[in-house]
């Protein structure tokens, strides 16, 4: 299939893997088990699974061990030295590699939200409209995730990426520009976070 007849083509996929989990006792997302498998294998499968042909995945925390126990298939590795700076290192590091190669677009996937599924990320995928897309989940009318960013915005959202706030900055900023794709129906936008979170893994 053609770029052509298939537009999503130039969106590619970026999950984010690299924290080191320091409210789970210093336990990385990326090597939490979930249905037998690390965390971080099982996004690239959901990602997969919506029709992202290309994956990005940036790693820092334990990131060889990552590399070892997870199968990542063809997935683009990219390494956050700075990942302890908080989730913005990290997406401004996905950001910096995609923009060496021809997409034009992110679809950005937390590592720690298993219970957002192909389906959530299939409709965002959809909404996928050129180079100047802003397009974001949303739960009973909130923004939440997976987003996705045309590369129009990359710049933009990489100069406000700091701590742990990835994107949030520039989508207030650019509210209005946001398109929201309802997803309540499909998928829970919750968060492994802390050691009661773990109870939502299988």
């Amino acid at each position: 299939m053609t770029d052509i007849e298939d537009p999503t083509a130039a969106v590619a996929g970026l999950v984010l893997a690299a924290g080191g989990g320091r409210r789970l006792g210093g336990r990385p997302k990326a090597l939490l088990e979930h249905r037998g498998r690390p965390l971080v294998e099982h996004a690239v499968g959901v990602l997969r699974a919506a029709g992202v042909g290309r994956i990005h995945v940036v790693l820092g925390a334990r990131a060889e061990e990552v590399r070892e126990r997870a199968d990542l298939g063809d997935c683009v590795l990219i390494d956050n030295p700075r990942w302890a700076e908080g989730m913005g290192s990290s997406l401004r590091a996905g950001l910096a590699a995609l923009a060496l190669t021809d997409a034009r677009a992110a679809l950005v996937f937390l590592v720690d939200q298993p219970g957002i599924g192909p389906e959530a990320v299939a409709r965002v995928l959809r909404a996928y409209d050129g180079e100047n897309a802003l397009v974001s989940a949303a739960y009973d009318g909130t923004r939440g995730h997976p987003v996705l960013f045309g590369a129009a915005h990359w710049a933009g959202i990489a100069a406000a990426a700091t701590g742990d706030r990835g994107a949030r900055a520039y989508l207030k900023a650019h509210q209005g520009a946001v398109r929201l794709v309802e997803c309540a129906d499909v998928a829970r936008p919750y968060d492994i976070d802390t050691e009661a979170d773990l109870s939502h893994l299988e």
